[in-house]
């Protein structure tokens, strides 16, 4: 189903060997962060996959279907090992697939 879920995850929905549509599969992976009991606790943490997935391809990754996948760095993805907390994002350009940012049920 190629519709954005909200509220809930794959496993939640017993969609778990669903294909994602931005799988947790290369470094540079940008992702939101949660509480890992509550889908909606999300709100201004994000983090980076830090590490080729070579083990674990698209559709076996266990975090696939639980985390809000929102892109991959295309440049300087070296540059991620740099990062420490606390530094602060100033800017993302969305290159594509603005429309799934909207929950079509607000």
């Amino acid at each position: 189903q190629d519709v954005p879920v909200y509220g809930d995850t794959l496993e939640n929905l017993s969609r778990f060997d669903e294909r994602v549509i931005l799988p947790f599969n290369s470094l540079g992976t940008l992702a939101m962060s949660r509480n890992v009991d509550d889908p909606n606790s999300a709100d201004t943490q994000f983090f980076w996959l830090l590490k080729e997935n070579d083990l674990t391809p698209s559709g076996t990754n266990v975090l696939d279907g639980r985390f809000s996948v929102f892109g991959y760095v295309v440049e300087n993805a070296a540059a991620l090992r740099d990062l420490k907390v606390g530094d602060v994002i100033e800017s993302v350009r969305i290159l594509d697939g603005m429309k799934n940012f909207e929950d079509p049920g607000r």
